[in-house]
This record gives structure tokens, C-alpha cells and sequence, in this order.
């Protein structure tokens, strides 16, 4: 079993959970975070951290957002490891609450 990042994280990218990973299983997007499941070991310590509640264990993955999944898998690959805590972005608070963001998710690599 993997922890997921799901949609929630989009247009916010919080990085909260990243200082409390004891692996440093997460990857930068351009707005948005993944883990990486080759990686992760499973301690949980990231969920009570995100602010948005946007981090799932694999088998706790509401169905709606099923395609994380294979996302959090793929853009691993592609997108650099981040290990510290940074801003979140400006518009971030804007977007906390923001419903159905797929379409907002920038698949290119974040800047750390």
C-alpha cells in the first residue's frame, strides 16, 4: 500500500507534509505534489499534516479520484524530489475549497 495525493492538493501545493516524511517520497509539480510509491513506507505521517486533506492511504482513495492513482505513479518519474517545506502558492488559499480541479493539474516539473 502507497499514500496517494489526490485533487484537493491542485492550485495549492502545501507543503506541510513534506518536513514530516521520513523517506522524502514526495515530488514537485508546477501546482501540485505527488508520492511516490516506490518510495513511501506507509507511516502516515503526512495525512494529519495537509491542510486540505488532500493525501489518501491507496485503499482509502475515494473512487472519484481513482486516475490519482496512476498519476501519482507517472509524474513521479518526471517531476524532482522535494524535501523541505516551502510557500504554498499565492493562490492557494483561493483554491482550498475548490471542487472537480483535474483540469487545472499543470503536469510540468515545480521549481524547487
Amino acid at each position: 500500500m502507497t499514500y496517494i495525493v489526490a485533487e484537493p492538493c491542485i492550485k495549492c501545493k502545501y507543503t506541510d507534509c513534506v518536513s514530516v516524511c521520513p523517506v522524502d517520497a514526495f515530488r514537485e509539480g508546477a501546482n501540485c505534489l505527488v508520492i511516490d510509491p516506490e518510495v513511501c513506507i506507509d507511516c502516515d505521517l503526512c495525512v494529519p499534516e495537509c491542510p486540505v486533506d488532500a493525501i489518501f492511504s491507496e485503499d482509502d482513495l475515494p473512487e472519484k479520484w481513482a486516475e490519482y492513482l496512476e498519476l501519482n505513479a507517472r509524474l513521479t518519474v518526471e517531476w524532482p524530489e522535494i524535501t523541505q517545506s516551502k510557500d504554498p502558492l499565492p493562490e492557494a488559499d483561493e483554491f482550498k475549497d475548490v471542487q472537480a480541479k483535474r483540469e487545472m493539474l499543470d503536469e510540468s516539473a515545480g521549481d524547487n
